[in-house]
């Protein structure tokens, strides 16, 4: 997918949502546990009730790789099923990867080639080398760390011994080849660092997790780091995806994301008016 086509996608929907698929079958409802694949059976059932609210889904891999070869199944089923059904969603692999040149070419050719995703969520810390080889990739994009949600961000992303490492990233990593197909992650519980970020990249595409059960305020991110093209996803999992146990839960998933949806049309509008 192309940056143009991400961007065509929020206008038609009136939407910038990105739904994380992280999955704990311990929250799952439990009538989906007697299903041959219950991770699949529930992916599937929040995706194709919706999908015409949000333009992006992130399955973090964690939640798939900690019931070993079943939950990678999983997570390649739900892939193909994005990619075959509705190929106009954006898809991100939440995986955090970032190694040695030869090895980070090799996580680029899984997720990009092997199982199709469009984004790869990147850590930076091992710098340009480590970067580069997914930004190969054409239509892929690498989104890169740069300022978390997590209370750890303190130890080094945020005036670690005076200098923010945070703007470091930014600034540094659009020296890199491909560098347009970078996108950044800053959390929405950093709302105060926002506009900061966004004088820093005022072209790239920011994914900000953190709104709705982590606390975070969709008002405040948006006044802070929408640009002209919007250049926004705005990321909510558990509260969306486990708004119910009930035999409704789909019903219930795709309710929670209406509300995010509907504020960011209006958002949209107010912005554009």
């Amino acid at each position: 997918m192309t940056q143009t086509q991400l961007t065509r996608a929020i206008n038609d929907k009136s939407s910038f949502l990105c739904i994380g698929l992280d999955v704990d079958l311990d929250k799952i409802p439990p009538h989906l546990r007697q299903e041959e694949d219950p991770i699949f059976a529930f992916n599937k059932a929040i995706i194709d009730a919706t999908h015409h609210l949000a333009v992006a889904y992130k399955p973090n891999t964690a939640f798939y790789e900690c019931y070993g070869p079943k939950g990678w199944a999983a997570l390649e089923k739900t892939i193909a099923y994005l990619n075959a059904n509705y190929p106009e969603v954006f898809t991100i692999a939440d995986a955090k990867r970032g190694d040695i040149g030869n090895t980070s070419t090799r996580y680029a050719k899984a997720f990009f080639e092997e199982m199709g995703f469009d984004a790869l969520t990147i850590a930076p810390y091992m710098g340009r080398d480590s970067v580069e080889p997914f930004l190969a990739f054409k239509d892929k994009f690498v989104i890169l760390l740069a300022l978390t949600s997590n209370p750890g961000a303190f130890d080094f992303q945020i005036d670690a011994a005076g200098k923010d490492l945070y703007k470091e990233v930014l600034t540094t990593a659009q020296t890199y080849t491909n560098s347009e197909r970078l996108m950044f992650v800053v959390g929405a519980t950093k709302t105060e660092y926002l506009a900061q970020v966004r004088a820093l990249v005022p072209e790239a595409f920011l994914l900000v997790p953190g709104v709705g059960a982590q606390g975070g305020n969709l008002k405040e991110v948006c006044d802070h780091a929408l640009n002209d093209q919007i250049g926004l996803l705005v990321n909510s999992s558990r509260g969306i995806i486990y708004a119910s146990q009930g035999q409704d839960f789909a019903q219930a998933a795709a309710l929670e994301a209406m509300k995010l949806q509907q504020q960011m049309q209006q958002i949209l509008q107010d912005r554009w008016r």
